[in-house]
């Protein structure tokens, strides 16, 4: 059960329903996290840079590195809902999420995204080495923001308790699965 529940767009203020409007517009659907989100607009409008950032890291990493690196970070934490929804992603793009194959570039993004997630002062010299064998100082700073801001939204949803979408019910790890590439 949800600590704070999703705003009603029905009931929503003038403000809420505007950016609620907006955010369908351009990203899609609105889900429970996004309307708990509502609250406060300006909660609101700095978690949904997550869309920025992630524009931002796609040129260098495709849509496949940013959700896996997303996917990394989700399942670490084990945040239900932001594990689910990239597990989907991958899902329906004929990945099994529990057993990726993933090249060497992709592993540093999930070795990165697990470390940042469980202690970021534990990206070690040799973890950084590789990265800036990978990426650019540039690229670095975006893919940590873009990390941060994913941390930032499991967290979220796991204080709050946010409830899972109906529609990512189908696509939930099942207990005792192994995820990949630890």
């Amino acid at each position: 059960m949800p600590r704070i529940r999703p705003i009603d767009p029905d009931a929503a203020s003038a403000e809420q329903r505007a950016a609620h409007e907006e955010h369908e517009q351009h990203h899609g659907r609105m889900t429970n996290m996004k309307r708990t989100l509502l609250h406060s607009l300006p909660a609101f409008h700095a978690l949904m840079e997550w869309y920025t950032l992630r524009d931002s890291v796609r040129p260098f990493l495709g849509d496949r590195g940013a959700t896996i690196f997303s996917h990394a970070i989700s399942a670490e934490t084990d945040c239900l809902i932001c594990s689910t929804f990239f597990r989907r992603i991958l899902i329906d793009a004929g990945e099994d999420p529990d057993e990726l194959a993933l090249d060497e570039r992709e592993q540093l993004l999930v070795d990165f995204g697990r470390r940042l997630a469980r202690d970021a002062k534990g990206v070690d010299d040799a973890l950084f080495t590789r990265l800036t064998n990978q990426f650019s100082s540039a690229e670095i700073v975006a893919l940590t923001a873009f990390g941060s801001i994913m941390l930032a939204t499991n967290i979220f949803n796991d204080a709050l308790r946010v409830d899972l979408d109906g529609s990512l019910e189908p696509y939930r790890r099942q207990a005792g699965a192994r995820v990949s590439a630890e």
